[in-house]
């Protein structure tokens, strides 16, 4: 997002300019992350009585930036080759929300599969594997779709707006993902896992 528009070659440009432009989005990007801070701080009681959610948060969050990001990518690129326009937005949107539904999913079966095998293995997760197993599934199921959506919204939203799609997508998708991944990972687990282990 920082060399979007440097309006002139890298090596020719101010090095005033180029962390100008470049800090601009890092802090944009900053100041959301600060918001994951918080969700975080939120459900601090649960990571304290769980402490193995948190080994899962850099999968999940990880899982559904990658599909915000490669939704984003794929719009801004048949935008920008003329596919279709800012009118076809409903369209994708259904079209995204099955595809995210889909990867969800595979995702998800990925995550029961990895805690069933590290349980098999290694027995990490005690007597309440299965809740933890099924938590993980679920929240990939609707990492993945919530990323995939907001990741191909936002090229919409970013050229009404009247900015430029390529460069202001990505930072915002990943901001948001991450926000919002945090908060259905952590509902997932407080609905699942209440009365057990929270």
């Amino acid at each position: 997002g920082g060399s979007e528009a440097l309006d002139e070659p890298y090596l020719t440009i101010s090095f005033r300019k180029l962390v100008q432009k470049r800090a601009r989005w890092l802090v944009v990007i900053f100041l959301g992350e600060m918001l994951t801070a918080s969700v975080t701080g939120f459900f601090e009681g649960e990571l304290h009585r769980v402490t193995m959610l948190v080994t899962f948060m850099p999968l999940i969050l990880s899982t559904g930036g990658n599909s915000g990001s490669q939704a984003a990518t794929l719009i801004i690129r048949a935008m920008s080759v003329g596919e279709f326009g800012l009118r076809d937005w409903f369209r994708i949107m259904k079209r995204e929300i099955l595809a995210g539904l889909a990867l969800g999913l595979i995702f998800g079966i990925l995550g029961l599969l990895r805690v069933t095998v590290w349980q098999m293995l290694f027995h990490l997760y005690g007597i309440h594997w299965l809740l933890i197993m099924i938590t993980i599934g679920i929240s990939l199921i609707g990492v993945v779709l919530w990323g995939t959506l907001i990741g191909s919204m936002m090229p919409f939203i970013m050229r009404s707006l009247g900015a430029d799609p390529a460069v202001s997508s990505n930072p915002f998708v990943a901001t948001l993902v991450d926000v919002t991944g945090l908060i259905i990972y952590f509902s997932v687990a407080t609905l699942l896992l209440t009365g057990t282990l929270l």
